[in-house]
């Protein structure tokens, strides 16, 4: 029998032929769910946001109920059916009927509609309700519309209304109510109202002089607006001249 003379390298190979096998693509483990691709459907939860929490009004007080829709609608046949707006105010069952927020509503809808009148009486009738409390802004939506269409005498009965109120300071309101009555000519409502302006401290600033020295000149109130800037150079001191040739500059 031969000698069998054992082979030095084979420890060796024996150690190499076991890491190659466990390298080997099919000696790997398979692979585990969580990386595994899965061809099922994936069950997604969507959230929906309740978006009326974000909606705001495009003006204050004009949301419109259905039932500040209808009293709308009521109040506009019952004038083109030839009733006037007096009456076709204290006669409308669903104006009785609408909750503070929808009368207002209304109101703001009716002026924006351009129905002066109709819009005046709601506003009378809004006075009258226990929860009322008086707004510029409300007053500036009325004697805007009124003005619009020429009637003097119910934008004079709504600045009678404004002058018996309490209002708080609001120099941008009547900035825009000064603006309106110059827009409409009615000068002397103007000026009426500026000095209301000054009785409830709300303090005139730039726009407000610029509005009525430019607005009385345009009219012709020469005197007028000549008063107006040394009330503004008396307020701004030095200050105004610089402004106004700043103004100048810029036009």
């Amino acid at each position: 029998m031969p000698d069998v003379h054992p082979n030095p390298k084979l420890p060796y190979l024996r150690r190499r032929s076991a890491m190659l096998s466990a390298f080997s693509p099919h000696s790997l483990p398979p692979p585990s769910a969580a990386v595994r691709r899965s061809t099922a459907p994936t069950a997604i939860t969507i959230t929906m946001r309740d978006r009326s929490k974000n909606r705001k009004p495009t003006q204050r007080g004009r949301y419109l109920s259905t039932e500040a829709i209808q009293a709308v609608q009521s109040l506009k046949r019952a004038t083109l059916s030839g009733t006037p707006a007096a009456g076709a105010v204290a006669t409308d069952t669903k104006l009785r009927r609408l909750l503070k927020a929808d009368m207002v509503a209304v109101f703001r809808e009716l002026a924006a509609q351009g129905e002066a009148l109709l819009a005046l009486k709601v506003f009378e009738e809004i006075r009258k309700e226990h929860w009322y409390k008086p707004r510029l802004f409300w007053y500036v939506d009325l004697i805007t519309v009124l003005a619009s269409k020429g009637l003097l005498s119910e934008v004079s009965k709504a600045c009678s209304y404004l002058k018996r109120e309490q209002l708080e300071p609001d120099t941008d309101g009547f900035n825009l109510l000064l603006k309106t009555l110059l827009d409409a000519e009615f000068t002397q409502l103007t000026m009426d109202c500026f000095r209301l302006m000054k009785l409830w401290n709300s303090e005139p600033d730039r726009i407000t002089y610029r509005t009525l020295i430019n607005g009385l000149e345009s009219l012709g109130e020469m005197d007028l607006s000549a008063k107006m800037r040394l009330e503004a150079e008396n307020d701004y001191g030095d200050l105004w001249d610089y402004l106004d040739e700043e103004e100048m500059i810029e036009t």
